[in-house]
């Protein structure tokens, strides 16, 4: 089954949903109007019988007491399903979405050049990217000719479709995964601008290893930054891992050096690597990265094992412009978006698969320590377009 084929059967499943909740509201306000007209005689004839009796109160048995407890206990909400958490977190996306296109449909008359014009500012509108939106506008061209499809839910669904086999079809052999070694020390350096979420990555990702049982260790290498040591400090004794640390403006090489030579000595099986973060100067940002590497592989030659660069998915297209510079500057290997539920930006992850190449392999869901997730696609894709589908007659 295609990744659209899963939206439509997401879709349909909702709507069963829908027909079901509402099928039992109405059966409840059924009950509720059913009340009976007369009391049963016999009843009242029993209860003046026994007025003058007197009662004795019955113990309750241990299993009664236990069920009144329970009855009376409030409600536990169960931690939500992954595809929950990309519902809810892509739920400001799916819906601008929406708006978009009610709107592009709104003043619909025909399927004419026009129409496709807006169809790629729509698009654009909506962070998916500009070659994107060309491209998607120029196969639906020849897709409408094709099926005939001139009802505005027929066109909808097929540029859904479109988004959807693009984005699939540039994910083939993409590795979402994060490269965790399975016997030895695994190195992860993160990347980043300040301000885009990177040392609460860092400390919500230490967590779930440690959580795991792995013995994790964090590297404070953004000396340039006092802040940014103590923030990660912070997020370490919230995570309850240990942070390796230098003076503020020291060699961000040598506290990583201390850290590499920490995680051998003690065994550790991952080591998470916080660098500063500036686009200003990209040459000493180069140079800094690069001497940071060589000083890792003095340790372990294969290491780093992932060079995560940090985005702030509700920056947009500014988000697009950072990937852009740091892929030119250093040799990244993966995508850390954040804040991808506070945005209607959600976009961007077709922009950045599309247009960059780049997988990306976390996601920020929420702001808890326990919502950052591993990249899912099918997961994404069905969050973002599943209400988008249209019911055609």
């Amino acid at each position: 089954m295609g990744l659209f084929d899963k939206i439509k059967s997401a879709f349909i499943k909702d709507k069963e949903q829908e027909a079901e909740e509402l099928l039992d509201e109405s059966q409840i306000e059924e009950e509720q109007l059913d009340v009976p007209e007369a009391v049963n005689e016999e009843v009242v004839t029993e209860i003046e019988e026994t007025d003058a009796a007197v009662f004795t109160p019955v113990e309750e048995s241990e299993l009664e007491i236990e069920e009144i407890v329970e009855e009376s206990a409030p409600e536990i909400e169960a931690p939500l399903q992954v595809q929950e958490k990309y519902d809810k977190g892509l739920e400001k996306t799916r819906k601008t979405f929406k708006q978009r296109m009610n709107e592009l449909f709104a003043n619909f008359r025909s399927v004419d050049e026009d129409f496709f014009e807006e169809v790629e500012e729509t698009l654009i509108s909506a962070d998916v990217g500009f070659e994107t939106s060309m491209r998607i506008a120029d196969e639906l061209r020849q897709e409408v000719k094709l099926q005939n499809a001139k009802k505005p839910a027929a066109v909808q669904n097929t540029i859904i479709e479109k988004l959807v086999d693009l984005y699939e079809e540039e994910g083939i052999d993409e590795v979402n995964e994060l490269n965790l070694q399975t016997d030895g020390l695994s190195v992860f350096l993160f990347v980043g601008v300040n301000g885009v979420g990177k040392t609460t990555s860092i400390g919500k990702l230490a967590n779930q290893y440690r959580e795991e049982g792995k013995k994790v260790l964090l590297a404070a290498a953004d000396t340039f930054r006092a802040g940014a040591i103590d923030q990660l400090v912070v997020w370490g004794e919230r995570a309850g891992v240990e942070v390796v640390r230098g003076k503020a403006g020291g060699d961000p090489a040598a506290v990583v050096f201390d850290a590499m030579q920490r995680a051998k000595e003690e065994q550790a099986d991952v080591l998470l690597v916080d660098t500063a973060g500036r686009l200003q100067n990209k040459v000493n940002l180069m140079n800094e990265l690069d001497k940071i590497k060589r000083i890792i592989q003095r340790v372990d030659p294969v290491a780093p094992h992932e060079v995560l660069l940090v985005v702030d998915a509700t920056t947009g297209q500014n988000a697009m412009t950072q990937a852009k510079q740091f892929k030119e500057t250093t040799n990244v290997t993966g995508l850390v978006l954040t804040k991808l539920d506070g945005t209607a930006k959600g976009g961007i992850v077709l922009a950045i698969r599309n247009e960059l190449h780049l997988p990306v392999k976390l996601v920020g869901l929420g702001e808890g320590i326990n919502d950052l997730e591993a990249f899912n696609p099918n997961d994404f894709v069905v969050g973002l377009f599943k209400e988008l589908i249209q019911e055609e007659n």
